[in-house]
């Protein structure tokens, strides 16, 4: 792990949303523990891929970040020191999102021109000449030659321009870290790997630290640096991300990976038939992941699991590396390296 203090980073942020159960006077509101202790940090330079299914807590750790949303315990800190408080131009002018429907986040009403043109005026970005502002912003995103394309309307672009767009919108105010999320699930294949070049190409010109928030653990692969995987609202592991995706340390990061698409698996199982993620507003005890583990132990049921470090750069939150003389020993289940018999297990 980099020694340079990250450029943003969220220390064990929690999130609750409140919802109603049951009707009338009976009525009464529960927490869901959408997002639990999660700490994750962004790197100059670096691109970080956070994985899980939907509804695992992906999409609220980005507006956490992001700061669209506050909170409830954690903090967020930019360049080493806490966020200012609320969302300030300040701090926007650092973090800029890209949302997942490219339809949905450009106001169809205005010209690609407009949206470029705001951004630069709001953060006076523009240095004297808008219009040269705006071209060079569609030429970063590789969108040529740029009068093609600024006084066309939203609804005139393709699904891939629209997200192009959007990027150009987030880089007009010159950020330090860009937090994507699901930026490619709503474009057609054909064009997804283009877009996350673009992301490629970013980090690596310009430095910025990039959260790539994906369900795709192949994409996270192809992109990321590092992969930090989630489950119900928990993170279960973290590492580089070839090492993560050749020695998975996880039962559930071993599971997405089994279900990944591969031509040459006649069969491929699947994690849904081992049941659904767990009801946030009532979480089960332990370690979450546990009703669906392949390798549940007695332990698990019980007790959260700590993060374990299994190798340099490498950590998972899972009873299976903790010592069995610390855990109590005598556990069923225990194997002394669960992915060599991952695939068995699911299959049955």
């Amino acid at each position: 792990m980099s020694t340079e203090t990250p450029v943003l980073e969220g220390r064990d942020l929690t999130r609750y949303f409140w919802v109603k159960q049951g009707r009338g006077p009976l009525a009464r509101s529960v927490p869901v523990h959408a997002v639990d202790r999660v700490s994750v940090r962004l790197d100059a330079g670096k691109v970080t891929a956070l994985v899980g299914e939907s509804g695992a807590g992906k999409t609220t750790v980005a507006r956490l970040l992001a700061k669209i949303i506050k909170p409830d315990e954690g903090q967020v800190l930019l360049n080493g020191r806490p966020a200012p408080r609320g969302r300030p131009r300040s701090y926007s002018s650092q973090v800029q999102m890209v949302f997942q429907d490219p339809f949905a986040s450009l106001n169809p009403v205005h010209r690609i021109r407009h949206h470029l043109v705001r951004p630069l005026e709001i953060h006076h970005m523009a240095g004297g000449n808008v219009d040269a502002a705006v071209a060079e912003l569609l030429r970063r995103v590789a969108l040529n030659p740029p009068e093609n394309f600024t006084g066309k309307f939203p609804h005139e672009l393709s699904g891939g321009q629209r997200q192009r767009v959007a990027i150009a919108r987030a880089l007009a105010v010159r950020p330090r870290v860009l937090i994507a999320d699901e930026p490619v699930s709503m474009l057609d294949v054909s064009i997804r790997l283009g877009v996350l070049n673009l992301l490629a190409e970013l980090r690596d010109e310009e430095r910025l630290a990039i959260l790539y928030v994906t369900h795709d653990i192949a994409s996270a692969r192809y992109l990321a640096d590092t992969i930090v995987v989630m489950y119900a609202g928990q993170l279960v592991e973290s590492a580089p991300s070839a090492t993560l995706t050749d020695s998975p340390a996880h039962p559930y990061t071993q599971l997405l990976l089994s279900a990944a698409p591969d031509p040459d698996r006649v069969t491929p199982p699947h994690l849904e038939g081992r049941g659904a993620p767990p009801s946030l507003s009532a979480p089960p005890s332990g370690c979450r992941f546990h009703p669906r583990c392949p390798f549940v132990m007695d332990i698990c049921k019980r007790e959260v699991p700590p993060s374990i470090a299994v190798s340099p750069g490498h950590v998972a939150a899972c009873w299976l590396h903790v010592d069995p003389a610390e855990r109590g020993g005598g556990e069923n289940g225990v194997l002394a390296t669960p992915s060599a018999s991952m695939e068995n297990e699911i299959k049955r």
